[in-house]
């Protein structure tokens, strides 16, 4: 073969002109994949931003509206009472400190800001605040517009900075009735509760947004920025400000404009903005609004584009990538496409043979690196298919703790019914009096009879509190937790099941506080779960005795739940603690209480074991660690 065949096999190399034409055509089509994957993961993003936005609207306008409309009945509940009423007939001959302080502990009841009495001027005559500096006491609202729709019989609302207390506040106001028989009766007084809205604001703030109310006259009165409080939301003339100082809602505010402006409107109702001064305007954001047809407010939501930036640079850097992988590896492949046939050239002239071993060679190479790649997926598989199984496993567990911890709340259905029967019954026969006495303007009686329904309720809603709180799932969070107040908080719930089988109770425990490391609502379950195995085995005892000991030894502390009952057969010893192992009669019982206990106490570090009384009966017995700590609180739940 000569030299001219040779080069006639050799591929051509492009000429610099048409390398630098194809290295511009490259780097445009990288820059286009590039703009259109950042186009399209800028539209995702809002699309995404703007349906979080609608739900965390939605949720926070329908926050505030419970917040505000569950004072509305208080103004006109507290017009009607008996002293408030006795002290407006005759104010200057009587004491108003009395009626002071009952406002004042109306107040710390309600959890409002303010309660106060106006007579029929506007001037106020007793509040809680009568002992403060700034006190209401003397002070005249007569140009509020509360008084001015309660003294003509309606019930008022208004929103607004304080004269005195510069707070801003919504307020509540009912007319005070000394009599409203006669048609043509009016008001003698208005009674006014005042709210903060801090508290709403608070939450707010928690949120990775920022939140604000206007009201008609654009005025941002709550924000969950202090910076964005007490401005404009666009600039007012000079009429405007005018018509607000004269209303006196917002004092002397400076109402200055909030400097917001639209960039481009995005979809239905929402729209891009950015400030042009103040706290926001070192960003811009994704804004929407929805009205508050209660209250004649707009709740405003601005959603920070941050995140539709940060997905816009991550799909336009991954369509890069991909991009330049593919030109790269097309490169390579004709970079290796040239080089194959310039060595085929040369092989078919000179090297026969070393052709041969090498394509031996690269067929042994493809071969055992298929087999690398598919042992690795092999493997990658396999491991995530344990760590599914895993998962899956965690969360059956989970939910099966729950469900026996349910399946206990429902053996206890019985006896709590008839908990909350009773104070039912004595409800309805006190309201039936109270209603009787109202008929006979026996006042006080009627009183009294109300009184006796507030403490009946306060008693249901323990009893509903001890099942939500035993029925909430475990937080899995490790707290030192009060033996003693653990296991007394447990026998809350068969409190009926106690009083209905006479059954005794014995205490053994020192009197120190011992303390334990674990979860509280697993460590609840677990004793619940004892002490309802333990009732239901004394059924049959003429003389129930239920003992409930706690000890330490070795910083270890033992809590053992013992019955006087039959006590277990020594074949099934070996057997309680295994699932579905049960001796309970079929329908009674699935045999995974103690199997989940002890499991349960595996998993905080500790051990559930089982035995035999010698006097009869039988005990379980927990064992912890002890915890040093000393300082620790109780849970509220057990105050």
């Amino acid at each position: 073969m000569g030299k001219a065949d040779i080069h006639s096999q050799t591929p051509a190399r492009l000429p610099p002109r048409w390398r630098r034409m194809w290295l511009l055509v490259i780097s445009l089509g990288l820059l286009l994949c590039m703009w259109q994957a950042a186009q399209l993961a800028r539209e995702q993003a809002l699309s995404n931003l703007q349906d979080d936005a609608e739900n965390e609207l939605r949720l926070s306008a329908a926050n505030l509206n419970g917040y505000l409309l569950r004072y509305d009945y208080l103004p006109q509940m507290l017009a009607t009472r008996e002293g408030v009423q006795r002290f407006l007939a005759s104010p200057d001959s009587q004491d108003s400190m009395p009626l002071n302080m009952l406002l004042d502990r109306f107040r710390f009841t309600a959890g409002v800001s303010d309660v106060y009495l106006l007579n029929r001027d506007g001037d106020t005559i007793a509040a809680s605040n009568w002992h403060r500096s700034n006190t209401f006491i003397g002070q005249n609202y007569a140009f509020r517009s509360y008084y001015t729709e309660a003294i003509a019989g309606r019930q008022g609302r208004f929103y607004g900075l304080g004269t005195q207390s510069l707070e801003r506040g919504y307020f509540f106001s009912a007319p005070v009735w000394l009599d409203d028989t006669s048609p043509d009766a009016k008001p003698d007084g208005v009674l006014v509760i005042k709210v903060l809205l801090d508290e709403v604001e608070e939450s707010w703030a928690e949120q990775d947004a920022e939140l604000f109310v206007t009201d008609s006259d654009n005025i941002i009165f709550m924000a969950s920025h202090p910076g964005l409080r007490m401005n404009a939301l666009y600039s007012l003339s000079d009429e405007q400000r005018r018509v607000l100082r004269a209303t006196r809602r917002y004092a002397m505010e400076p109402l200055a404009s909030s400097g917001i402006g639209v960039i481009a409107p995005y979809g239905l109702g929402s729209q891009l903005v950015s400030f042009s001064q103040g706290p926001l305007s070192k960003g811009n954001y994704l804004s929407l609004t929805r009205p508050i047809p209660e209250f004649g407010w707009q709740m405003h939501i601005l959603k920070p584009l941050t995140p539709v930036i940060s997905a816009q640079w991550v799909a336009a850097l991954m369509a890069g990538s991909l991009y330049s992988l593919i030109a790269l590896g097309a490169g390579i492949g004709w970079q290796r496409l040239r080089l194959r046939r310039e060595r085929e050239a040369f092989a078919d002239r000179e090297r026969h043979t070393l052709a041969r071993v090498r394509d031996e060679l690269e067929v042994s190479v493809e071969r055992r690196t298929r087999d690398l790649v598919a042992s690795n997926q092999r493997l990658s598989d396999e491991i995530e298919e344990r760590r599914r199984a895993e998962a899956n496993l965690r969360q059956t567990q989970d939910e099966l703790i729950q469900a026996a911890k349910l399946a206990v709340l429902g053996q206890l259905a019985a006896g709590i019914n008839h908990e909350l029967n009773q104070p039912l019954a004595a409800i309805r026969a006190y309201a039936e009096n109270a209603r009787r006495f109202m008929a006979l303007a026996r006042h006080e009686k009627a009183d009294a009879n109300l009184e006796q329904i507030v403490e009946l309720t306060e008693r249901m809603a323990d009893i509903s509190a001890q099942l939500r709180q035993f029925s909430r799932k475990s937080s899995e969070r490790q707290e030192t937790i009060s033996v003693q107040a653990c296991i007394d908080y447990a026998l809350r719930l068969f409190q009926s099941r106690l009083r209905e089988g006479n059954i005794t109770i014995i205490h053994e425990w020192p009197d120190e506080t011992l303390w334990v490391k674990g979860d509280l609502v697993r460590l609840e379950q677990v004793l619940v779960n004892l002490i309802g195995n333990a009732l239901q085995a004394m059924k049959a005892e003429p003389v129930p005795q239920l003992t409930l000991s706690a000890s330490i030894h070795h910083q270890q502390v033992h809590i053992s739940v013992a019955d006087n009952g039959p006590g277990i057969p020594a074949e099934h010893l070996g057997h309680v603690f295994e699932p579905f192992f049960t001796t309970k009669a079929p329908g009674s019982g699935l045999g995974l209480g103690l199997s989940i206990s002890s499991r349960i106490m595996d998993d905080l570090g500790g051990k559930l074991q089982a035995a035999n009384r010698p006097e009869g009966g039988a005990c379980f017995t927990i064992t912890l660690p002890h915890s040093t700590l000393t300082h620790v609180q109780e849970r509220s739940h057990y105050a």
